[in-house]
């Protein structure tokens, strides 16, 4: 267990790998895609329940 956290911190003292700026300009994106795959799902899931629900008050 050490050797995981003193690789840990060596990483974190690194100054070579990606910033903190970096970390939430990546966040940001993702966060981007998801609201854009949860509304298209969510129409798409409103849109299904309709038409099962006409369906079940046509018959």
């Amino acid at each position: 267990m050490k050797s995981i956290t003193k690789k840990f911190v060596e990483f974190l003292k690194k100054e070579d790998g990606p910033t903190a700026v970096e970390y939430a300009v990546m966040l940001a994106l993702i966060i981007v895609v998801c609201i854009a795959a949860i509304t298209a799902l969510g129409q798409t899931a409103s849109q299904t329940f309709t038409d099962v629900n006409t369906g079940i008050s046509g018959s």
